[in-house]
C-alpha cells in the first residue's frame, strides 16, 4: 500500500503530475529504442551491403594480406569491441556508429566462421552446428535476463551487449551457411544468392500477410541476410574458374563502402519509434 506523500500518491492526486510522469516514461523508452534504426527497405539494403563488405573485407585481411584466419580474427575482435563500446556509450541513435558496429560484426564473423570451419577442421556442418547452438544460447540468455528478445528490451548497457553478441553470432552463422550452400551443397554463388533471396521473400510475405511474431521474423531475416551477403561477396572476388568474377578484394570492399556511405548520406536513417 502506498504511503502518503509518495510519488504514486502525489501523481494520483495531481493529474498534471501524473501526465508529466507518463511523458517522462515515454521519453525514456523512446531514447532507448532510438539507439537502433527504424526497419525500412533502406535498412535491409544497407544491411546486405554491409554483410557483403564483411565478406570481402574479412577475406582481404585473411587471404589477400596473408594474415590467416586467427590473426585476422584477433584484429577484427579489437575493432568489434571498440565499436560496441562506442555504440553502448552513445546516448542516442547515430547511424554512422551503428553501421560501423554492424560492419565490425560482419568482418569478425567472416574470419571466425572461416577459422572454425577450416583451420579447426570442423567443416561446414560441424561449424554451423556450433554456431547455431551459440546463437540459441545467446537468445536464451538474453530472454532470461530481460524477458524478451525484442530490440525494445535494450534498456541498459548489459542488455545492449546481449544485442550485439547475438548479432555477432548471427553474422558468423550466416557466413558458415553461405559457404556451406555455395561450396559443399553445390549451389555455387549464384544459386546460393537465389536461395537466400527466395527465403527472404518468403519472410517478407509472412510479414505482410500473416500475424507471425514481428520479433521472430526480424531476427530470421537478420540472420538470412548474412549468408546472402556472404555468397554475393564470394561471387565478386572468387576466381572465374570457381564461378566468381575475380574482382580485386580491396577494390570490391572500397566500392561497397562507398555505396553504404552514399545511401546513408542520401537517405539519412531515423531512430526506431516502435518495436522491430
Amino acid at each position: 500500500m502506498s504511503q502518503p506523500g509518495t510519488p504514486a500518491n502525489r501523481a494520483a492526486a495531481d493529474p498534471l503530475t501524473a501526465n508529466l510522469l507518463d511523458h517522462q516514461t515515454e521519453d525514456r523508452l523512446r531514447d532507448l529504442v532510438a539507439k537502433v534504426p527504424a526497419v525500412t527497405v533502406g535498412f535491409w539494403v544497407v544491411k546486405v551491403l554491409a554483410t557483403t563488405l564483411g565478406e570481402t573485407g574479412g577475406d582481404s585481411l585473411s587471404m589477400s594480406m596473408g594474415l590467416g584466419y586467427l590473426v585476422s580474427t584477433m584484429i577484427f575482435a579489437v575493432v568489434f569491441v571498440a565499436a560496441v563500446i562506442l555504440q553502448v556509450r552513445a546516448t542516442r541513435f547515430n547511424q554512422w556508429v551503428y553501421w560501423f558496429t554492424i560492419v565490425a560484426t560482419t568482418t569478425l564473423g567472416t574470419t571466425i566462421a572461416d577459422y572454425v570451419d577450416r583451420s579447426l577442421g570442423l567443416g561446414y556442418p560441424g561449424g554451423t552446428t556450433i554456431l547455431v547452438i551459440s546463437l540459441a544460447c545467446s537468445f536464451a540468455l538474453w530472454y532470461k535476463a530481460t524477458g524478451t528478445i525484442a530490440v525494445t528490451s535494450i534498456q541498459t548497457p548489459r542488455t545492449e551487449a546481449f544485442y550485439w553478441l547475438t548479432i555477432l553470432f548471427s553474422q558468423t552463422l550466416g557466413t558458415a551457411l553461405g559457404d556451406w550452400t555455395a561450396d559443399t551443397i553445390g549451389l555455387e554463388y549464384t544459386g546460393g544468392a537465389l536461395l537466400f533471396t527466395a527465403l527472404l521473400a518468403i519472410l517478407a510475405a509472412a510479414y505482410r500477410w500473416t500475424r507471425l511474431s514481428r520479433t521472430l521474423l526480424f531476427w530470421a531475416a537478420f540472420v538470412l541476410t548474412r549468408p546472402l551477403g556472404a555468397v554475393v561477396g564470394d561471387f565478386l572476388d572468387k576466381p572465374i574458374a570457381k564461378g566468381g568474377l575475380n574482382l580485386d578484394r580491396y577494390a570490391a570492399s572500397a566500392a561497397l563502402l562507398v555505396a553504404i556511405v552514399a545511401i546513408l548520406l542520401a537517405r539519412r536513417q531515423h531512430p526506431a519509434t516502435r518495436p522491430h
